[in-house]
């Protein structure tokens, strides 16, 4: 039940996130241009995972801090599998084209908010007060 509740919550973070992305392309570039806009999203994308994961965090119904992590690698995985797709199946990028993005060495800027995410429930549940035993990771929330 964890993961449908997690699948559940990763849906409103991509539909946000895609939202994010239409924004970022429709009225950042155009003002700024494409890389300072990516950069700004980075962090209102960021914002916006965070503020998911924080309203979220308790209906998950998570008792670990290994349940969260979880979570958060489910949120990982989905998201590569979206971007992936999207980018070759529906917009037809190459390969290097999507890669591109993950290469922080040449400005892709994708690893920081894949890092946000995946880490959002541990810290979600931590500033929502949920990291305290037996969420920890003790014997009783194991």
């Amino acid at each position: 039940m964890l993961f449908v509740r997690g699948f559940t919550v990763w849906l409103i973070i991509i539909l946000a996130e895609s939202l994010d992305g239409a924004a970022r392309r429709l009225l950042l570039e155009p003002r700024v241009g494409e890389f300072r806009a990516k950069q700004i999203a980075v962090f209102t994308g960021a914002a916006m995972i965070l503020a998911i994961a924080y309203a979220a965090v308790r209906s998950l119904g998570a008792t670990s801090a290994r349940q969260l992590l979880g979570v958060g690698l489910l949120w990982l995985a989905l998201t590569l599998g979206f971007e992936f797709a999207l980018g070759r199946l529906v917009l037809g990028y190459s390969w290097a084209r999507v890669g591109a993005e993950y290469n922080l060495l040449k400005g892709g800027l994708m690893p920081i908010g894949l890092l946000v995410l995946t880490l959002s429930p541990l810290t979600a549940a931590s500033w929502r007060g949920l990291n305290k035993p037996p969420l920890a990771g003790s014997a009783a929330g194991s």
